[in-house]
C-alpha cells in the first residue's frame, strides 16, 4: 500500500485533471479521477473518493439551465432504468466494494473506458430515431445502472445514447448533468449501504 502522501498528491493531481476535463468538456471527472485513482487504489475505493465532487458538479450541470423540465419528460424512463438498474447489479453481485470484485472492477473500467475513448475518437455518429426512444432509453439506463455499479464510471453507454438524441449543445450538456446526477445518486446510496 502506497504511503498517504503518495496517495494524497496523486488524488490531488486526480481532482485537477478530472475538474479541467470536466469545465472543457461538461463531462468526465469520474471518469478521469477513477481511472487515474484506480492505479493505486481499489476502483471501489476510488468511487468513494469521486462520488461528492462529482454529485455537487453533476448537480449544478443538470439541474440549473433552461431545459430542466423537457429534458426529464423525455429522459425520464432513461434515467429510472439506470437509477434501479444500479441495484439490481448490486443485487446480482456486480458491485466494485468487495476486494475479490477489485480485480474484476479494474479489467470492466478498462473495457468501459476503451469502448468509450474509441466511439469518441471514431467517426461514427449514431442517431436515435423517435421510434426506437421508448424501448432503447431504458435499455441503455439499465446498462448503465450495472457498468456504473461495476466500474464507478458512469458514462457508458447512456452518455454516447444521449449524444445520438439529436439534442442541441447546451441541451446535451444539461443533459448529461441530469444523467450524471442521477447515477451518482444510485451509486452513493449503494456505497452508503455497504457502509460498516
Amino acid at each position: 500500500m502506497p504511503d498517504s502522501s503518495f496517495i494524497l498528491a496523486v488524488a490531488g493531481f486526480s481532482f485537477v485533471l478530472a475538474g479541467f476535463v470536466k469545465g472543457v468538456l461538461g463531462q468526465g471527472l469520474p471518469t478521469v479521477a477513477i481511472g487515474l485513482l484506480s492505479l493505486i487504489m481499489s476502483p471501489g475505493e476510488a468511487a468513494a473518493l469521486v462520488v461528492i465532487p462529482a454529485l455537487l458538479t453533476n448537480i449544478w450541470q443538470g439541474w440549473y439551465g433552461p431545459s430542466l423540465t423537457p429534458l426529464i419528460r423525455r429522459l425520464w424512463p432513461t434515467l429510472l432504468a439506470s437509477f434501479v438498474g444500479t441495484f439490481v447489479a448490486t443485487a446480482l453481485g456486480l458491485g466494485l466494494l468487495t476486494p475479490e470484485a477489485a480485480a474484476l472492477a479494474r479489467k470492466a473500467l478498462g473495457i468501459a473506458l476503451t469502448l468509450y475513448g474509441l466511439l469518441g475518437v471514431s467517426r461514427i455518429q449514431l442517431l436515435v430515431s423517435p421510434r426506437t426512444e421508448p424501448w432503447l432509453g431504458p435499455t441503455m439506463g439499465a446498462a448503465n445502472g450495472a457498468v456504473s455499479t461495476a466500474t464507478g464510471v458512469f458514462m457508458f453507454p447512456v452518455i454516447p445514447y444521449i449524444q445520438s438524441l439529436g439534442l442541441e449543445r447546451d441541451d446535451l450538456v444539461q443533459a448529461q448533468g441530469i444523467s450524471f446526477t442521477v447515477s451518482t445518486l444510485a451509486l452513493t446510496v449503494v456505497l452508503l449501504g455497504a457502509a460498516p
